[in-house]
């Protein structure tokens, strides 16, 4: 994570401000006085001063990931009184989702109280990998995949393109990976029904760097360091 970041992030001034510590020789990373803006910080082992006063990230950000399963929203609330994923994730944090699913989409969901993160992250600019595997009723052909990967057309205008691979075909169903950048609304769905095939199950497996890891439907725990720098770093 940059040093400005991290000063930010430590609630010792905005980006721009702490960017004029570092230059004026006020930080120090392991008893070094730095002034690169380029200095990245190892949130595991670095230390970190500001004028001889050691820093760190607020105790109170939380960062965890979910299995979200099939028949939960992703709302805090629903007028039709349908489960939702803060029925699971219960905390006294007011959590904000970095990449939402729909009711029928199961899979990776990662929840942070850091509000200007979600945000962030969450914004098509970042470009950030999100995987599915999706069971698609039939088999595809090559030609229909290619269609996919340019980005089919819908209503008269062309979807952002995809990563497609087959993986496999189990009783004459047919398992696809799906990689976007832009995860625009129901997007992947909607991609298949600009073929004409029918999605049986779908799955969000990974967000950038962070993957489902074998989470049991329903579970979710906090990131690990790794993790957590893949979703904090620049």
């Amino acid at each position: 994570m940059r040093i400005n970041k991290y000063l930010a992030l430590c609630g010792v001034a905005s980006r721009r401000k702490s960017e004029e510590y570092v230059l004026n020789g006020k930080v120090s990373v392991n008893g070094k006085i730095i002034n690169s803006l380029a200095t990245d910080i190892n949130l595991k082992n670095d230390k970190v001063e500001l004028e001889g006063k050691q820093l760190s990230l607020p105790s109170n950000y939380v960062y965890y990931k979910l299995n979200k399963p099939k028949g939960y929203l992703c709302t805090a609330k629903d007028d039709r009184a349908r489960k939702t994923i803060y029925d699971i994730v219960k905390t006294n944090e007011r959590l904000f989702s970095i990449g939402r699913l729909d009711y029928d989409t199961e899979g990776l969901i990662i929840l942070t109280n850091d509000g200007d993160l979600a945000h962030k992250i969450s914004h098509p600019s970042h470009e950030i990998e999100k995987e599915y595997i999706a069971k698609i009723e039939g088999n595809l052909l090559e030609s229909e995949l290619a269609v996919l990967r340019a980005g089919v057309v819908e209503n008269g205008v062309r979807m952002p393109k995809a990563r497609v691979e087959l993986i496999d075909t189990v009783n004459g169903d047919a398992r696809i990976s799906v990689i976007i950048h832009e995860g625009q609304n129901r997007q992947v769905r909607r991609m298949f029904e600009a073929i004409g095939k029918t999605i049986k199950m779908l799955k969000r497996v990974r967000i950038g760097q962070i993957k489902l890891s074998g989470l049991k439907r329903g579970e979710f725990k906090k990131l690990n360091d790794y993790e957590l720098y893949s979703l904090l770093g620049e």
